[in-house]
């Protein structure tokens, strides 16, 4: 009787998990969402630089008992480009919207803004990307619903679009504020 070398095993197992795992991959229900371990955990410390001739925002300001959004943007970002007008229809609504403007000059910053319209409540500045990195931001846009204890609800990559934000923005402000 021939012997089978544990090494012959090795290909096909392990041909065998990466099928699996793809599998798995395929099936989920989202499967273009990226995950997020902050989702159910208090938002990290809100650490910016000023953005001058704005308002800003801090830590208090996420645990000021309202449910609002946090949007990592820049001026360099197409997407961010095609979101604004949905985010400044938001805050029309009176959903406060704090802007993180990610990795970015501050006069490209302000010729955007002054261009297409200020949606938000405060804005601060990520120069070098490190308050982003704390967050789990992958690139931007980037959009949190976080409750009024400061709890992220919900964290979107991509651009907010009308079907995004009412298949999946709507239902996690309706979620953080208890309902």
């Amino acid at each position: 009787m021939a012997r089978v070398s544990p090494l012959m095993l090795a290909p096909p197992l392990i041909f065998g998990a990466f099928v699996l795992l793809a599998a798995v991959g395929m099936f989920r229900e989202d499967p273009d969402a990226l995950p997020s371990a902050r989702e159910g955990q208090t938002a990290p410390p809100v650490v910016t630089t000023e953005f001058p001739g704005k308002a800003g925002f801090d830590d208090d300001t996420l645990r000021d008992g309202q449910v609002k959004l946090v949007n990592y943007w820049a001026s360099w970002c197409a997407p961010c480009r095609v979101e604004h007008p949905n985010l400044d229809a938001l805050a029309k609504e009176g959903i406060p919207i704090y802007g993180v403007n990610y990795k970015d000059a501050l006069p490209k910053a302000r010729a955007f803004l002054d261009e297409l319209g200020d949606p938000y409540a405060g804005v601060g500045r990520d120069e070098t990307g490190r308050m982003g990195l704390d967050w789990g931001v992958y690139g931007v846009p980037e959009t949190y619903v976080i409750d009024g204890e400061g709890t992220i609800v919900l964290r979107f990559a991509g651009p907010v679009t009308d079907r995004v934000i009412e298949n999946t923005i709507r239902p996690a402000l309706k979620k953080a504020a208890g309902g």
